[in-house]
């Protein structure tokens, strides 16, 4: 009996630490502990890692917090002048040479290009050790309201363009028996987020489609990782989709919205990163402890949504 007592106090403390740790947490409780006692993201020093998406936002952050500790990059999004400029910062901040930086422009939904870039990176470098699939789009609409076009321009770019990338870049890293496929996932690939459902399918499919991958590649030495940040601040609502094709929301995040700093975000994605972990939930609390009611406890994640309602749903999915 008294080995039994001694057995709960000790379950019962760790439930109690591990409950402390996601309520005042920023992420899920292996992040925690990685950031805490596992390697740090110098550990990729000379690692050749490309960002897609790194002309703004988590993926501009993330090419800072890489070239500081020594990373090779490459660049890639749409804007060349925008992915020159993330170039000149790495170099005049960290003293990254420019020899180790790689601009390549590259729109993911223009497939047929993708070959070339690809090309161009494995000239230049010899390989890519980390893939990070981080370009996309969000989306706001009502779900009746979302036309079928805009649907498959979500999936396009937030799907098709990932896999495309990744097709290409895959085999290198299978001859080499090497590599690390890192994707910008979504809070929303866990959690059906209100009025984003376009974005919403698309991010649950980017964790099926990579969840069954890990496994596939396991034996070729290659880790696979899904990051899903909630709420962050980045210029994301400027040209999410709406219901109707060819528009954009435009809509500018407000200072007192309460969302997680890019900076933090791109560092927890870093710390990720070096650890090779398999999946990580990136979020300030309550979208935190919703996650972990939905991923340990289905009924009741899809109860207390229902109990919290539309408005209050999509309040959680602005940061408000």
């Amino acid at each position: 009996m008294d080995l039994l007592y001694l057995i709960f106090l000790f379950m019962l403390t760790w439930f109690v630490i591990a409950m402390v740790m996601i309520v005042l947490g920023d992420c899920d409780l292996l992040l925690q502990i990685a950031e805490k006692f596992g390697k740090s993201p110098s550990s990729l020093k000379n690692k050749v890692v490309w960002i897609t998406g790194s002309s703004s936002g988590i993926g501009e952050c993330l090419a800072y917090e890489l070239s500081k500790v020594g990373c090779k990059l490459i660049l890639s999004a749409r804007r060349k002048d925008e992915l020159e400029r993330v170039k000149g910062q790495c170099i005049e901040k960290w003293g990254v040479k420019a020899d180790d930086i790689l601009v390549v422009p590259l729109d993911m939904v223009e497939f047929d290009t993708h070959a070339a870039a690809v090309e161009k990176v494995i000239n230049k470098f010899g390989q890519v050790d980390i893939l990070v699939n981080n370009a996309g789009r969000s989306q706001r609409a009502e779900w009746i309201k979302t036309s079928l076009e805009v649907d498959q321009q979500v999936l396009n770019v937030n799907v098709l363009g990932v896999l495309s990338l990744t097709k290409l870049v895959l085999p290198y890293m299978i001859k080499r028996n090497e590599g690390h496929i890192v994707n910008m996932s979504s809070i929303a690939g866990k959690i059906g987020a209100p009025f984003s459902g376009s974005y919403t399918g698309a991010k649950h499919a980017i964790q099926g489609w990579f969840d069954a991958l890990r496994i596939e590649v396991l034996e070729n030495n290659i880790a696979v990782t899904n990051l899903c940040p909630g709420p962050v601040f980045s210029n994301l609502l400027d040209i999410a989709f709406v219901g109707e094709a060819g528009k954009v929301l435009k809509q500018k995040m407000e200072p007192t919205d309460k969302r997680m700093k890019t900076t933090r975000c791109a560092e927890l994605s870093a710390i990720a990163i070096a650890n090779k972990l398999d999946e990580c939930w990136i979020a300030l609390n309550p979208v935190l402890f919703l996650t972990y009611a939905n991923q340990y406890s289905p009924v009741l994640g899809k109860f207390v949504g229902k109990k919290f309602g539309l408005k209050i749903m999509k309040r959680l999915r602005e940061g408000r």
